[in-house]
């Protein structure tokens, strides 16, 4: 367990992303959070050798929409990974929990299905105040773990050496 643990601020992510290609889906619905998220995740993923030109963002309305948004974007292109960015603020109903488990669900079986990494990057605080620790505060960026999540996912992928197909056996 983590307790008051900025773990943006651990170790630096040591893969080299040069040559990855990486789509991000962002939430708009909380965007002065989600925005900061994207940021991070840019940040890091340039940092690391990504080019700007490797890394496609689309934009959904909420965070329910990452999967399926995810699911298009590697439809739509070859990306080596993508990362999902959203924020669900629990709020007076249980709304938060339905939203938050679909997403974490969608985006399992999302990365099962395709074989690639997909990296759930929502946030899922009790309040702005701890969605703002969570995006630069106190507690880092969640975006930059994200990005250092699929830099690290993707370069697992690729180390391991696929199996050719022998026929009759």
């Amino acid at each position: 367990m983590t307790k008051k643990t900025n773990l943006s601020e651990g170790p630096k992510n040591k893969v080299d992303g040069s040559g990855f290609r990486i789509g991000i889906v962002v939430s708009s619905w909380n965007e002065e959070i989600t925005q900061a998220l994207l940021n991070g995740a840019v940040e890091t993923l340039e940092a690391a050798g990504v080019e700007n030109e490797d890394i496609k963002i689309v934009e959904v309305p909420g965070s329910f929409e990452i999967p399926v948004g995810l699911k298009m974007l590697l439809q739509s292109e070859s990306f080596d990974g993508v990362i999902g960015l959203g924020c669900v603020i629990k709020g007076e109903t249980s709304h938060n929990e339905y939203i938050n488990q679909a997403v974490a669900n969608g985006l399992t079986q999302l990365s099962i299905l395709s074989g690639k990494p997909c990296v759930f990057g929502v946030l899922t605080p009790n309040s702005m105040e701890q969605a703002k620790d969570r995006t630069g505060g106190k507690h880092g960026n969640k975006g930059v773990e994200a990005a250092n999540t699929a830099l690290t996912m993707i370069a697992l992928k690729k180390s391991l050496v696929e199996p050719k197909s022998n026929i009759g056996y």
